[in-house]
């Protein structure tokens, strides 16, 4: 063979080499989100339509759930690799012995809001004496309720419970309460809106309840070491920088082959939830969470505080 060729076949035979590693198939990974598709996962449809999964190597799935109490449990069940959740939720879910844990953040503030209309009667938390409230999860909205009437000066005995289950808005517009408990801030007030009653938010955090994290990514317990899951927050990482630096060319790879999303309702809830998206979602803000559960303690919706690193971690590299 003569010399340049034999010097051109080990130049290619060195560059497949180095093609191998970002030639081989991407790793599967399954992501259940917490709800129907919705503004609260643009950074997860951004990753996937922008091609940031894919570039880390990763053919992510995600798959809204049949019933938004299974996510949690598949993952616990080694049933997916990740699913979305609440940070209240993971306490009580670890606390009655899911092997979960928090590994990385993708809303970095409550949605979580009591919300009243605008022109009604309870202008402050403590004109709901003697009034009807409505729920739709049991357990943890109450909690929150009775921090926040403590703090007005009320008990949860001078409030009524009533629950309407999802109907949230529904039920406050049709009358048959006078405050619902549970309402997110960025689509309850705007669905109200759209359907000529303003409302009114008081929020959580500035009535007597620790500020948290609202939406989670939670793994199982035993899974905190699979590489993957740190290439996938990674990539969620650029889906949210991407969201901040390029807004409108985000929200057309949110509503890419999903024309049922593109609607007056996603885009304002959309607008409303830019801003609560976690800029570092793999950092873990441990005061936090132990300030939290020590909440949950005095609520007595658990009976100890665990160590933080049995139910919230940061993903090594």
């Amino acid at each position: 063979m003569p010399r340049r060729s034999r010097i051109l076949a080990a130049l290619l035979f060195l560059a497949t080499l180095c093609a191998g590693p970002t030639a081989r198939a991407a790793d599967k990974l399954t992501l259940i989100l917490d709800w129907f598709v919705n503004p609260d996962h643009a950074p997860l449809y951004v990753a996937l339509e922008a091609g940031f999964f894919r570039e880390a190597g990763l053919a992510v799935e995600l798959i809204a759930p049949a019933d938004p109490n299974d996510p949690p449990k598949l993952v616990a069940a080694g049933k997916a690799d990740a699913a979305i959740s609440y940070q209240p939720q993971l306490h009580l879910q670890v606390a009655a012995g899911l092997p979960l844990v928090r590994a990385a953040t993708l809303v970095a503030t409550p949605l979580n809001s009591l919300v009243v209309l605008a022109d009604g009667p309870i202008k402050r938390i403590a004109d709901l004496k003697g009034r009807k409230v409505g729920f739709s999860v049991g357990g943890f909205e109450d909690a929150i309720l009775g921090a926040m009437l403590a703090k007005a000066g009320l008990k949860a005995s001078d409030v009524t419970l009533v629950n309407v289950n999802f109907s949230l808005s529904p039920a406050l517009l049709a009358g048959q309460v006078d405050a619902v408990i549970g309402a997110f801030r960025n689509f309850e007030l705007n669905q109200m809106d759209l359907a000529g009653r303003r409302g009114r938010a008081f929020f959580v955090e500035e009535e007597g309840v620790p500020a948290y994290d609202e939406l989670i990514l939670v793994v199982h317990r035993d899974r905190g070491t699979d590489g993957r899951l740190r290439r996938l927050v990674d990539a969620i990482e650029r889906g949210v920088q991407y969201l901040i630096n390029h807004p409108a060319e985000s929200w057309l790879l949110f509503v890419k082959g999903r024309k049922e999303l593109d609607d007056e309702l996603n885009r304002r809830a959309w607008r409303d939830t830019l801003p609560r998206f976690a800029a570092s979602p793999a950092a873990l803000d441990r005061a936090r969470y132990e300030r939290f559960a020590r909440f949950l303690l005095q609520q007595g919706l658990i009976k100890a505080v665990p160590p933080l690193a049995s139910y919230a971690i940061e993903l090594p590299y």
